[in-house]
Parts: C-alpha cells; structure tokens; sequence
C-alpha cells in the first residue's frame, strides 16, 4: 500500500512531463500540414535531376573490346 505514495505522484510527473511535451509540439507548428506527407508520396517529382551513378550507370558497355 506505501507504493502508492510513490507511483500516484510518479505517473502525475510523468503525466505533467508528456503535456508540457505536446503543448511544445503544438506551440512549434509540428501538426500544422498533417495532409501533405501522406500525398507528397503520391505525387510525380520529375524536377530532381537525374541520379549520378548508382544503378542505372553501371551498363555493360564493352566498346574497348
């Protein structure tokens, strides 16, 4: 029964630490664009160039044959 005295007031200050947490998170803007991520993946991004290297630069091209 005298673990109460010790895990009530422990799970309040863990309870205290975890809003002060989320009120920062939405103080800084971190839920501001939930809706962005989830398409960005879905969307066509043709203006990054061209990898260098990598797979598509390894061909067997044997013109010193």
């Amino acid at each position: 029964m005298n673990i109460l005295f010790v895990l009530i007031p422990l799970g309040l200050v863990l309870l205290a630490i975890a809003v002060v947490a989320f009120l920062w998170a939405v103080g800084n803007g971190q839920y501001d664009d939930l809706d962005s991520p989830a398409w960005r993946i879905l969307t066509d991004d043709d203006t990054r160039p061209p990898r260098q290297g990598g797979a598509d630069a390894n061909t067997n091209n044997h013109d010193e044959d």
